[in-house]
């Protein structure tokens, strides 16, 4: 979510302006197509560039009304995350007011430097919630390692708890099935060794035979029936990423499990890397 999305298309002009229906919704705590964190960081956002725009080169696209509901909305919203917005002004008037009245009336940076005082504690405590719902969405393996010490895999997770997170649509959780390959193939880049794991005469199978190339290593770092259920696992995670692509309509849930058994077996590949 983003600031912009604020704002909406104005029937009776080219203009956009400020959802005032979706403010009140937000504030209500009535809209549940977002979570409360992503709403607070974008209408903090907004807020904050609003009477910065005001201060500066009074470029601002909400009038008085209007910044006195997204500030409104602002402190209640942030009040249901546990989070307090104090402000020693309420509206454009009254933060010029402050400003006047604390040297700010020639220089603009003196304006964003007021601003920034209030503002920037709050985003960062913005931040940090939305780091950890990210991070709560998908599972997390057991283990003391803050990821798998592979570059470009732990990238790939990374971007694949993002995604997910963000998911909506049935397009949406399709694609958070390609970043589930993606992983896999920067798993089959990293672990998979033509001379250790392929017999002799044998052509070394293409990165994207994630399949082949990680059964194999797989094969090789787990052998005989004590560890069958550890080969079970990473075929059927395999498997699991590679189907949620060609489903039709793929649910949030469907493309959870698939999300989730990537990430795991990607930690259990490194556990059986490291031995």
């Amino acid at each position: 979510m983003t600031p912009e999305d604020f704002f909406d298309d104005d029937f009776f002009s080219d203009q956009r302006v400020l959802h005032s229906e979706l403010l009140e919704r937000v504030r209500a705590g009535t809209y549940s197509d977002r979570s409360d964190v992503e709403v607070a960081v974008a209408l903090l956002r907004l807020a904050h560039d609003e009477l910065e725009a005001y201060g500066t080169d009074d470029a601002q696209r909400t009038d008085e009304q209007g910044i006195r509901l997204i500030l409104r909305t602002s402190r209640q919203l942030l009040k249901r995350l546990g989070i307090i917005l104090e402000l020693p002004f309420s509206d454009y008037r009254t933060f010029r007011t402050h400003w006047v009245a604390n040297d700010a009336r020639g220089s603009w940076q003196a304006r964003r430097d007021i601003l920034n005082e209030f503002f920037e504690p709050v985003h960062l405590e913005l931040a940090q919630l939305e780091d950890d719902e990210l991070g709560s969405v998908l599972a997390r393996p057991i283990t003391s390692h803050p990821g798998t010490g592979w570059n470009r895999v732990d990238t790939e997770i990374n971007e694949l708890r993002r995604h997910f997170h963000a998911a909506r649509s049935a397009q949406d959780y399709r694609n958070v099935g390609n970043d589930c390959v993606a992983v896999l193939e920067r798993l089959s880049e990293v672990v998979f060794d033509p001379e250790a794991h392929l017999a002799e005469g044998e052509q070394v199978p293409p990165v994207a035979n994630t399949k082949v190339r990680l059964g194999k290593f797989v094969e090789r770092a787990a052998p005989g029936s004590a560890n069958a259920e550890i080969r079970k696992v990473a075929r059927a995670a395999i498997e699991l990423a590679q189907a949620i692509k060609h489903q039709g309509e793929p649910t949030r849930r469907n493309a959870g499990i698939a999300a989730d058994s990537v990430i795991l077996l990607a930690n259990i590949l490194r556990r059986l890397a490291e031995e």
